[in-house]
């Protein structure tokens, strides 16, 4: 044996986790020595840098490895493509590792698991875990790290929208052992926030905090940067709950500087401007701040739903920016480059953020004036058509969003492209339309369309849409049609079925019983066992008690009929009033008051209220005044109804014009009627 190859075999034989930099000398110095021919140095140098965390390096020495040591090295090739953010690449690698083993190494499903975590494919990496921890006593103390990563495993299914549909009830509730470290409290935690449980996440983060503080097997450092996440969790909880000044001081206790890890920075980043958007700050300077959390890379990279709402911020930031031309061209090319239709919350996202680019954050009508010819060039832009619904509902104008959805329902029914009917019935849009025919009074078309969505995903292999099928079959059993009841029954049917992922729900169970009680007992006679007797609901209530206290009865028809006759008697009182007062005799109807007619954009308070003379000609308003310098004199001296004056120069009369517009002179006649003498002297004949 050489000189080097004894010293690193001896290096290795006393070495510990913290010797890493030693054992990477030396096998670089044995390599060196072998000219590359030593197998083992070589592993351990791959090892070694791998304990470094330096992954590139590792491949490279990999690579220079060959193909000799690929047979031994295809774990640690995995992990190094996996570190490197090249998950797919680490799958394969695996995948050909494990076809010439009959058994799959525990290291290797461990890796695996992990792999299927960094990619989004959580259920595969849940079933992963689950394996793992059925069969957790092959290894020590293993058993504390899969329920961490189960956990955390489970809370991304409930981010992507799945948890209902991958995880049993029970797996999805924080059980009492979840409280016991802090790791398993915050995933917890997070798996609650995901499911939109808020109160319940706020209580799980302070055990989280408090557990971690309390921790004794971490030093000072290791708490500090363990509750760096948590705290950033728990100020965005905060925020949600609308408790902003506690969100805003646990914000600010975070040193953004101290946060080693690259995702985590990012969020908290983010969210510290979210939380702090009542204060006026140049969004100038705030994009600036916020541009470096989108550069991310590798296994630092952000999940899917943390990329995509940091996007849509940084399209708001642009927006209040001004760069509408930038915003709207790229939203669009996104828009397009997407299969449509699409129900995906990211492309609909981005159809709203097109549409106000469009409108230069207008709304109102000047918006719907912008906008409604974009909705003619992507008529299957559901973000843009929601957008446009809303600013409809906005103006008061519910009519026009309804035909709007209608018609684009009705061009999904008759498309015969394939996934355009999970569209046509997607939750959201169901919801939405079912919130119009219930502005609109259309109870029936609310039923037939819930009837619709239920035949829809009652197909469906897997329960994608429970809580839609849950609340179509409430409102289809309170309809008198025998279809929409026999649909009712169908979808209760279908949630309580062994399949189904609402076996357990007791509103199902209870559905199925009052769909099909009177017309298939056998059907529900199963299902009665785990309803809540009669008797054990009354068990409580004292009947005489409740009487006692004055419990509403229905009226006899003697007090029915005193009653109408009191009624009437009121009625006739307030008739007789009203004649009086209007000075007629009491008999005859009642003269009907004028409605009284405002202007359409009339604000009660803002706007000054109308003229009551307005609908009067202007000289018979009592603001009239007629022109001139004597025409208050003139209106004085009108005849209207009044004698007429005679002047002093003048015998004869004048009559002054009505409104003073002037006057007519009228000849007066002598006593006899004779004329009156001339003055001037006749000649002789």
């Amino acid at each position: 044996m050489s000189e080097p190859t004894a010293a690193l075999a001896k290096l290795l034989g006393a070495s510990s986790i913290d010797d890493h930099d030693e054992v990477l000398k030396a096998a670089n110095a044995a390599i060196k020595a072998s000219k590359g021919a030593d197998l083992n140095a070589q592993h351990t140098r791959i090892v070694a840098l791998l304990k470094l965390d330096r992954f590139d390096d590792a491949l490279r020495a990999i690579a220079d490895a060959g193909s000799a040591l690929e047979s031994k090295i295809s774990l640690e090739k995995a992990y190094a493509l996996y570190k490197t953010g090249q998950h797919d690449e680490a799958g394969k690698v695996l995948k050909a590792a494990d076809a010439g083993s009959p058994i799959q190494s525990r290291a290797s499903r461990h890796l695996s698991a992990q792999i299927a975590y960094r990619a989004e494919r959580f259920e595969d990496a849940a079933q992963l875990y689950g394996a793992l921890e059925t069969d957790h006593d092959e290894v020590v103390d293993e058993e504390n790290d899969i329920k961490i990563n189960r956990l955390a495993t489970h809370a991304q299914l409930e981010w992507q929208g799945r948890g209902a549909e991958v995880l049993d009830e029970s797996q999805r509730q924080p059980a009492r052992e979840d409280l016991e470290a802090f790791e398993t409290a915050f995933n917890s935690a997070c798996g609650c926030i995901a499911r939109g449980d808020l109160s319940k996440a706020a209580v799980l983060l302070k055990r989280a905090s408090d557990l971690c503080g309390a921790s004794e097997d971490l030093t000072d450092e290791e708490k500090k940067a363990e509750l760096l996440p948590i705290t950033v969790q728990h100020a965005y909880v905060l925020s949600q709950l609308g408790k902003e000044s506690e969100a805003a001081a646990l914000q600010k206790s975070i040193e953004l500087t101290e946060i080693p890890e690259a995702p985590t920075k990012a969020v908290a980043s983010n969210n510290q401007v979210a939380i702090n958007s009542g204060e006026a700050k140049n969004p100038y300077v705030t994009q600036r701040l916020t541009e470096s959390a989108t550069s991310l890379t590798g296994n630092d990279k952000l999940f899917e739903y943390q990329a995509a709402a940091l996007r849509r911020n940084k399209y708001a930031l642009d927006l209040q920016c001004q760069k509408f031309d930038g915003v709207q061209r790229v939203a669009t090319k996104t828009i397009l480059s997407a299969t449509q239709p699409t129900a995906s919350s990211e492309i609909a996202s981005l159809g709203v953020i097109s549409a106000a680019a469009k409108a230069r954050l207008q709304t109102g009508k000047t918006a719907l004036k912008e906008i409604l010819p974009i909705l003619e060039k992507r008529p299957t832009d559901i973000g843009l058509l929601l957008t446009i619904i809303q600013l409809y509902v906005q103006t008061s104008n519910p009519g026009a969003a309804l035909d709007l959805l209608d018609a684009f329902l009705k061009r999904l029914e008759t498309s015969a492209t394939a996934g355009h009917e999970d569209v046509r019935f997607a939750p959201g849009l169901v919801a939405v339309a079912v919130a119009l025919y219930r502005l609109a009074g259309r109870q029936s078309a609310i039923r037939n369309e819930l009837a619709k969505a239920s035949t829809h995903w009652r197909s469906k292999p897997k329960d994608a849409a429970s809580s839609l099928l849950r609340e179509a079959g409430v409102e289809l059993l309170k309809s008198s049609d025998p279809a929409h009841v026999a649909s009712a029954g169908a979808t209760f049917e279908n949630l309580v079925s062994p399949g189904g992922n609402k076996k357990n729900d007791p509103l199902a169970v209870a559905g199925l019983v009052a769909s099909f009680a009177t017309t298939d007992y056998p059907k529900v006679e199963p299902h009665l066992s785990s309803l809540t007797s009669v008797d054990r609901l009354i068990s409580g209530v004292d009947i005489d008690a409740l009487l006692g206290a004055g419990v509403a009865a229905v009226p006899t028809s003697s007090a029915a009929a005193a009653a109408a006759a009191a009624t009437k008697k009121r009625q006739a009182a307030a008739d007789d009033t009203a004649g009086a007062k209007s000075g007629a005799s009491g008999k005859g109807p009642a003269a009907k008051k004028r409605r009284v007619r405002l202007p359409k954009d009339y604000v009660e308070g803002v706007t000054p209220k109308p003229d009551p003379e307005r609908w009067l000609p202007l000289r018979d308003r009592s603001t009239y005044r007629p022109k001139g310098k004597k025409g208050k004199k003139r209106a004085q001296d009108s005849t209207q109804g009044g004698p007429v004056k005679a002047t002093d120069e003048d015998p004869g009369e004048r009559l002054e014009l009505a409104g003073g517009e002037g006057h007519v002179k009228v000849e007066t006649g002598g006593a006899g009627g004779g004329k009156k003498a001339s003055s001037k002297k006749k000649g002789k004949r």
